[in-house]
């Protein structure tokens, strides 16, 4: 399991939570992605820096924080590293959250 303190520190960030909407509907946001599909392979790190209009280092920080957090998989291929979502870790943070705040629904 991840350290939850990573995972507080990968939803701090705005450029982060939008990452992971992003990665939750990849072909609606990156279907001229050409290198690799990206709902099987997942989104390179070069279209998520040039979506935010940030550079690739500073991108791949804020990858870093997701991989370590356990909410993205990232896969290397040739040169390109490729991001999907970690469902089981981003529902089991939710559920953890829910139940550390004693929150209730309706």
């Amino acid at each position: 399991m991840s350290n939850r303190e990573d995972q507080v520190k990968a939803l701090a960030n705005e450029t982060r939570i939008e990452v992971l909407r992003l990665l939750d509907r990849p072909m609606e946001h990156f279907a001229h992605q050409e290198s690799a599909d990206p709902v099987e392979t997942g989104v390179c790190v070069q279209m998520l820096a040039e979506h935010f209009g940030i550079s690739q280092p500073t991108m791949s920080r804020h990858i870093e924080l997701l991989k370590r957090s356990g909410f993205i998989r990232a896969q290397r291929k040739q040169k390109w590293t490729y991001c999907t979502r970690d469902e089981t870790a981003l529902a089991d943070y939710a559920n953890w959250l829910k139940s550390s705040l004693n929150i209730k629904t309706a």
